[in-house]
């Protein structure tokens, strides 16, 4: 994904680009090693619980109406989950400890997506190992799951605006994450836009940043040269 954004880039669309800076090596060596340990720590964290729950004598696997529930039911429990750990991680109390790598990513890139401390790496997979644990899941599900969130994290953190004019405005589309929503989080939005797939959490408790949309217009009106936007925080 990450040579897809790099391809992307170099096309007529390189006008949506949200940021006039860019990463250096320095943010994308960061943000690799940190991804690779984040990774370890999923994985650590996780695996033992995945065994547990799919080491038991195989069930039918229900049909796809099933299955695409239980994925929209992963996907907005998770949501609800980043919602929350992600805002506890921004008081001054927690963020040193659990938060503070990521966000020295100021122009993130698709590297950054799981660029995190070992101990957010850890709160953030006792998600899947609780859900698991919990609720019987088919695996096709929790594969399709593990899917979207990684594609939906390394998309959010590309630093390039791909959706057409009018998304994030539409009743309906403007509910899902876009990423100048999380690129604003970032760049200038500190203590907004925490959400991860969908918007509704920022809408409600009144954390979504009140230029996310203006600025996703301008971003997604640019037919020239024109480059990065000042963001108002």
């Amino acid at each position: 994904m990450a040579a897809v954004v790099w391809l992307v880039r170099r096309t007529p669309w390189r006008v949506r680009v949200l940021q006039a800076r860019t990463a250096g090596w320095a943010d994308y060596r960061r943000e690799i090693a940190a991804s690779a340990r984040s990774l370890l720590v999923y994985a650590a964290v996780a695996t033992p619980a995945v065994m547990v729950a799919f080491g038991k004598p195989p069930v039918a696997t229900p049909g796809w109406p099933v299955v695409a529930l239980f994925v929209l039911a992963l996907l907005v429990a998770h949501d609800s989950w980043f919602y929350w750990v992600h805002r506890a991680m921004h008081d001054r109390r927690l963020f040193k400890a659990f938060h503070r790598l990521h966000h020295r990513s100021v122009t993130p890139t698709p590297f950054a997506a799981y660029a995190f401390n070992m101990t957010e790496a850890a709160v953030e997979a006792l998600f899947v190992t609780l859900w698991v644990l919990l609720i019987p899941t088919p695996f096709i599900a929790l594969f399709m799951f593990l899917g979207v969130m990684i594609i939906r994290n390394v998309w959010g953190h590309c630093g390039i605006e791909l959706l057409p004019q009018g998304f994030a405005d539409h009743w309906f589309w403007g509910l899902f994450a876009t990423t100048t929503h999380h690129d604003l989080h970032h760049n200038g939005g500190f203590n907004s836009n925490f959400g991860l797939y969908f918007t509704w959490w920022d809408r409600a408790m009144g954390t979504e940043h009140p230029n996310y949309r203006a600025i996703f217009r301008e971003v997604t009106a640019r037919t020239g040269r024109r480059v990065g936007v000042v963001v108002a925080a």
